[in-house]
């Protein structure tokens, strides 16, 4: 029910997530990241606790697929899981569930997992995977967008669309970007409207933002005056989609 793509920059150590369904919501149901450990997308018939275990399990020195086998052993449920992770090492396992509703399935290389299930064909999965190789250099938000733009152009969710989310860590506890669109009629445009807007709006205000062992740094005097102005004014406009 649902198209994604799990992801690690070897550059920059960054870890992220992209997925789309036609489900309201989806960033609050299938995306886990833990930065310095890993990246899950939990989706199908939605179990959050195969992220959460499969992310502890990590963080105590198992790797993305062994931590991935350790919980689904366990799921009674995993016929109906479809699930995609990446660890800080670009180590990256996928899992779909032979009960799973077609087209479902997943292509896994280093640094990446893409995977979806009730999907119009495998064109979408094989997409996401050529836009996310094809984007390298890039830094992870864009590739991990032009995937999720891939995959949506390829068919995407047989059923339509509803909701898209993208997250992004780096070195915090915190989420360097976390967006989401929870319901429209063409949420994965209307991620990539958001994602430009929080480039120009969010992302300088987060930079600044207290980091691991130090209080972090006063917002430059640019950027108070840019958060200042109505979001209309702001780089890039703000507010509702017209």
């Amino acid at each position: 029910m649902t198209f994604s793509i799990v992801a690690h920059c070897p550059r920059t150590g960054m870890l992220g997530v992209a997925v789309a369904t036609a489900v309201p919501a989806v960033g609050s149901m299938c995306p886990y990241v833990k930065a310095g450990v890993g990246a899950v997308s939990t989706q199908s018939w939605v179990n959050p606790y195969l992220a959460i275990d499969a992310l502890r399990l990590i963080q105590q020195g198992q790797s993305g697929p062994e931590a991935l086998d350790a919980v689904m052993a366990k799921d009674e449920g995993r016929d109906l899981r479809q699930i995609g992770v990446v660890d800080a090492r670009g180590r990256s396992a996928a899992w779909s569930g032979k009960a799973c509703t077609d087209w479902f399935g997943q292509i896994v290389e280093p640094n990446f997992a893409a995977q979806g299930n009730m999907l119009v064909s495998a064109a979408t999965v094989e997409a996401m995977a050529r836009a996310f190789r094809d984007s390298d250099g890039q830094g992870l938000a864009e590739r991990l967008m032009r995937a999720l733009e891939a995959g949506e152009a390829a068919g995407g969710d047989k059923r339509g669309r509803q909701s898209a989310a993208l997250t992004v860590h780096h070195t915090e506890d915190y989420p360097l970007l976390d967006l989401r669109v929870d319901e429209h009629h063409h949420p994965v445009a209307e991620l990539r409207r958001v994602l430009g807007i929080a480039s120009l709006q969010l992302l300088p205000f987060v930079e600044g933002m207290p980091k691991k062992g130090g209080p972090g740094a006063p917002a430059p005097n640019s950027v108070v005056e840019m958060l200042a102005l109505p979001p209309p004014q702001r780089p890039g406009g703000g507010g509702s989609a017209p």
